[in-house]
């Protein structure tokens, strides 16, 4: 009975003892690692709270502000879209930024940490609370900065790395895009250049064959100079380049800019963009080509953009570099028959009720596979090299006595292109391609080892079974 009422003794006792610790201990650690945590954040705001920044530097002050959807503005010394990735990520290290330690709570000299004058101040607002943080010297370790507030003058050693707060003038914390491009929405593109024009739209397509076939997208077209389906990998680097043209500085409306824009007369390239109905224009200038002095003009009242020279050179395209560059010039979902000629081998392929037949055997069954893989090769060879715009003397380059000619014929029973293959050089083969491709180029080589003879297009049944092949079979 006595071991009885110890072990109650003893529950008690511990019963007692969890409760103060749930109740007394684990709250007074919660409030002292909270304490602890909020004494080493530099600045006592989150992110998403913040509605104002103000940077002083040597060159001037930047004030900033939020709109209604928390796209960040410069409101002074002019009004501007701010660069909202520079801002954030300042804002971003200024939250996240710690203290290491208190070097001295009342400094009686703030030289030595570089903040009697500092580097940078910044001016952190949310809402009515306010907090001013000067930036000094670099700490004992490249990526920490001596640093002071304003509420309470300490002089701390803090993780805010250089890189993430010095440095940031109005130019850095402008927005440089040119022009606002939403590649996914762009429908229309219109290239002026002086001796020249090209014009692309984006249509409806459907896919080939395959895995996503039946699929509609949308594919680039050439419209002029030429009716002509674009290179779609080239169109799209176009849209990346135009969305990544920057400007390295601005010159403002004003007697300055009204001066520079009098002599940008003709402009080495001007582009439209159409996307959502409406149109972007931007006229591209080099101004002096032997400092490189470049610049891009948009709107009337927008400022004059000062760009790399080498933009100019990036978006400055010709035919042929957007036109797609497949020589055969039909796609794989339009083709009904292929005619091959080689030296060694002739015979025409049809494509009916989905299946590749030869025209002179058409109840020989093919291996579908080896025929779509060869077809698929004819259709996708595309020009490497154009040697000569207009084709001329076809002898030099093994074309008047070809390796390997194509001939394909649409659905709608016309002939609608021609790939021919002359001689080999280097890994690459002469050849010319449908019409609307002009010239003589110079295309992969291994084509040429890839045309199967009839027989190896013919399906292996007899072996599947087991049964010896056909003699005399080809």
């Amino acid at each position: 009975m006595k071991s009885v009422w110890l072990t109650i003794a003893m529950a008690v006792l511990l019963v007692g003892l969890g409760t103060y610790v749930y109740l007394v201990e684990l709250p007074s650690e919660r409030t002292r690692t909270a304490t602890e945590t909020q004494d080493k954040q530099l600045i006592p705001f989150e992110e998403q709270d913040i509605t104002g920044l103000i940077v002083r530097t040597e060159v001037g002050e930047v004030v900033l502000a939020p709109d209604e959807k928390r796209a960040w503005k410069i409101t002074a010394p002019l009004a501007a879209d701010a660069d909202s990735r520079e801002v954030e990520s300042l804002l971003r290290a200024l939250v996240l930024g710690r203290i290491s330690r208190v070097v001295e709570e009342q400094a009686a000299a703030l030289g030595p940490f570089g903040l009697e004058k500092p580097a940078t101040v910044l001016t952190i607002s949310a809402g009515s609370r306010r907090e001013t943080l000067s930036v000094g010297d670099s700490g004992p370790i490249s990526s920490t900065l001596y640093a002071m507030r304003a509420s309470d003058k300490k002089v701390l050693l803090t993780s805010l790395a250089p890189k993430d707060v010095l440095n940031k003038t109005l130019l850095t914390l402008r927005k440089k895009e040119v022009l606002r491009v939403d590649q996914a929405k762009v429908d229309r593109l219109r290239l002026a250049y002086p001796a020249n024009e090209l014009v692309l739209y984006r249509v409806e397509h459907t896919d080939q064959p395959g895995p996503a076939a039946g699929k509609d997208r949308k594919a680039w077209k050439l419209r002029y100079p030429v009716e002509a389906d674009a290179d779609q990998a080239e169109v799209n680097n176009l849209l990346i380049k135009l969305d990544n043209l920057k400007a390295l500085g601005f010159v403002d409306p004003g007697p300055q800019r009204d001066a520079l824009l009098r002599k940008l007369t003709k402009p080495d390239v001007k582009i439209t963009v159409h996307a959502d109905g409406t149109d972007q224009t931007v006229k591209l200038y080099q101004l002096d080509l032997t400092t490189g002095e470049a610049y891009a003009v948009t709107a009337q009242d927008a400022p004059l953009y000062r760009i790399s020279p080498l933009a100019i050179k990036d978006l400055t395209k010709e035919l042929f570099t957007l036109q797609d560059k497949r020589l055969l010039g039909v796609n794989m979902d339009e083709l009904a028959m292929l005619a091959v000629k080689t030296r060694d081998h002739q015979y025409t392929l049809i494509h009916q009720n989905g299946d590749w037949v030869l025209e002179d055997q058409p109840a020989e069954k093919l291996d579908q596979e080896a025929a779509d893989l060869f077809v698929s090769r004819v259709v996708s060879l595309p020009a490497e090299i154009r040697v000569v715009k207009q084709a001329g003397p076809l002898a030099p380059y093994g074309l008047a006595a070809p390796t390997a000619e194509f001939t394909a014929t649409a659905k709608d029973g016309k002939q609608r292109g021609r790939l021919v293959l002359g001689a080999s050089s280097g890994g690459l083969v002469y050849a010319m391609g449908h019409p609307g491709l002009p010239g003589i180029f110079q295309a992969r080589a291994d084509l040429l080892s890839q045309i199967p003879a009839k027989a190896d297009l013919k399906a292996k049944t007899r072996q599947v079974s087991g049964l010896p092949p056909e003699p005399g079979r080809k």
